[in-house]
């Protein structure tokens, strides 16, 4: 079981991306979302992003919480 504390800084890690607060906030002002589009079929992730997205949400992991407020942010 995973017992790492889940916020946007450890998904931005997860997710192989910098998490700093500056980079985080420039990459979420740097990529938006169309309305109505899933956040695991956004153009900017690689595929292996993509692919952890996609199945966190499809497992209802506890990452869910923190993809569903990284979706909201891009939005």
């Amino acid at each position: 079981m995973d017992m790492s504390e889940h916020n946007l800084r450890t998904l931005f890690a997860q997710l192989g991306l910098n998490n700093n607060e500056q980079a985080m906030a420039q990459f979420i002002q740097q990529h938006k979302l169309a309305p109505g589009m899933a956040i695991q079929d956004a153009p900017f992730w690689n595929s292996a992003q993509a692919g952890f997205l996609r199945e966190s949400l499809k497992q209802d992991a506890e990452w869910c919480e923190i993809i569903d407020e990284l979706n909201a942010l891009l939005h």
